[in-house]
């Protein structure tokens, strides 16, 4: 596997994401923000945080494919929420859940979590970036 994820000793081993990846592949994918987005572009999921969360990490799944790729390659995701705060935390975790379960892998990486006032379009609530590693 291309991927190795740590938490290395002396750092928090938080359950929810990994604070160290690292990859031996030979092709370097950047992926664009993925958005809850159907492949018409239709919104999916007005007005809730975990059905935007799944679509974007499902896009993301499909980017990747493109590409030869898939979630094992990811080394790092950056989620960008509009207007966090700690409650969001069950909705998001539970989006991610889902997708995890559609796509049957595990979905914990490295991550970057950035609260934002907006994201490009007035109904988003949450944009995915990855970067991966492939060979």
């Amino acid at each position: 596997m291309p991927v190795q994820l740590l938490n290395p000793d002396g750092l928090p081993k938080p359950d929810m994401y990994r604070q160290v990846a690292v990859a031996s592949g030979a092709r370097m994918v950047f992926l664009a923000g993925q958005v809850a987005r159907d492949a018409e572009g239709r919104p999916v999921g007005a007005g809730d945080l975990a059905a935007q969360v799944e679509q974007a990490y499902l896009n993301v799944a499909t980017a990747l494919a493109a590409v030869g790729a898939s979630f094992d390659d990811v080394v790092k995701l950056t989620v960008y929420v509009v207007e966090w705060d700690g409650g969001k935390l069950p909705a998001l975790g539970a989006g991610v859940q889902r997708a995890a379960a559609q796509l049957g892998v595990d979905l914990i990486k490295p991550i970057t979590l950035l609260g934002v006032a907006s994201l490009g379009e007035p109904d988003l609530l949450v944009e995915v970036e990855a970067i991966a590693v492939a060979d």
